[in-house]
């Protein structure tokens, strides 16, 4: 996280126009990466009980502080647009996904199963994170806009309280149509619901400093 976000402020100073781009792209790895990560189950030790949640749990603040990057910055059309060339890439994905699922597979690859099976549940997932993404990211987008002009000098406030909408709702909508049938709901939905705004609000320093450093 401190790595991305120094460089995200380096390339934002140096380069205004092209740091658009570049915070586009980051924003479009983290959503890839976590439709793949989400098809594992892992579970979450915070002292006071065990949760459960998709090890994409871990990526969520850095897709959260992406967008608010390029909204602080950018304003919320071009975070809008961000949003927009984001759903296009995960539509691709799946995709690309459905087209290599219909190739013959070599006669000595020994996972096939495998392979078919964490696949097809993850493209269960991509769609489930459409549906997630699109409400949530857009919700995020108008409250940290709002929060902006209405407390402009209070970054902390539309930083958490953007991000504590986007990740709750994202929780209950992911899980429930990624996952109903195929796993129990309501512990993923806690799990997913306490792990991402914990590691979310951890997150909040390094939106200071990104502030910090580009203003």
């Amino acid at each position: 996280m401190t790595f991305v976000t120094l460089l995200s402020a380096f390339i934002v100073r140096r380069w205004r126009h092209p740091g658009y781009t570049a915070l586009v792209a980051f924003y479009v790895i983290y959503l890839g990466a976590s439709q793949i990560l989400a098809t594992r189950i892992v579970e979450f030790d915070l002292v006071i009980r065990q949760f459960y949640a998709p090890a994409a749990v871990f990526l969520y603040p850095f897709i959260a502080q992406a967008l608010d990057m390029i909204n602080e910055v950018y304003g919320r059309r071009l975070a809008q647009l961000a949003i927009l060339i984001a759903f296009v890439t995960q539509v691709l994905l799946v995709l690309f996904i459905l087209l290599v699922r219909t190739l013959q597979p070599a006669p000595f690859f020994e996972y096939e199963r495998a392979w078919q099976f964490i696949f097809g549940l993850s493209i269960r997932i991509t769609v489930a994170s459409w549906v997630a993404f699109l409400v949530c990211q857009t919700i995020d987008v108008y409250v940290f806009d709002w929060l902006k002009r209405k407390f402009e000098r209070n970054v902390i406030l539309r930083s958490v309280t953007s991000d504590v909408i986007d990740l709750t709702l994202d929780s209950a909508i992911f899980v429930t149509v990624a996952f109903a049938g195929v796993m129990p709901l309501l512990p993923l939905i806690i799990g997913q619901i306490v792990s991402k705004n914990f590691i979310g609000f951890i997150d909040t320093p390094w939106f200071l400093l990104y502030k910090r450093l580009v203003k």
